[in-house]
């Protein structure tokens, strides 16, 4: 089984920045994907960004030039770092990351317990 553990989120002023984080503990042989998801009150959940395997990246629109994903393969680790956020960044936070527990095998999803980031003067 494997737990995602996340941290980092919290209240920040508009400008301002934040570093998620998001680390995976357990059975891991390969992690594909890591992302982050976002959900705002009344709001359906986002796809904030995700990098795969082989390093590629994908952002929302609305987070492209500010938000940076990025990974630690060493730590099973990966980091979300938040800049110039807006009042309308304001979500739960969460992460997704896929995970094969032995090879070969499917990957299997895994989500993170969620972390609130509130942007607000």
């Amino acid at each position: 089984q494997v737990q995602l553990v996340e941290s980092g989120g919290g209240l920040v002023q508009p400008g301002g920045s934040l570093r998620l984080s998001c680390a995976a503990i357990g059975r891991i042989f390969v992690i594909n994907a890591m992302g982050w998801y976002r959900q705002a009150p009344g709001k359906q959940r986002e796809l904030v960004a995700v990098l795969t395997r082989d390093g590629s990246t994908n952002y929302a629109d609305s987070v492209k030039g500010r938000f940076t994903i990025s990974r630690d393969n060493a730590k099973n680790t990966v980091y979300l770092q938040m800049n110039s956020l807006k009042p309308e960044d304001t979500a739960v936070y969460s992460c997704n990351i896929q995970v094969a527990p032995f090879w070969p095998s499917d990957f299997n999803d895994y989500w993170g317990q969620g972390t609130q980031v509130t942007v607000s003067s």
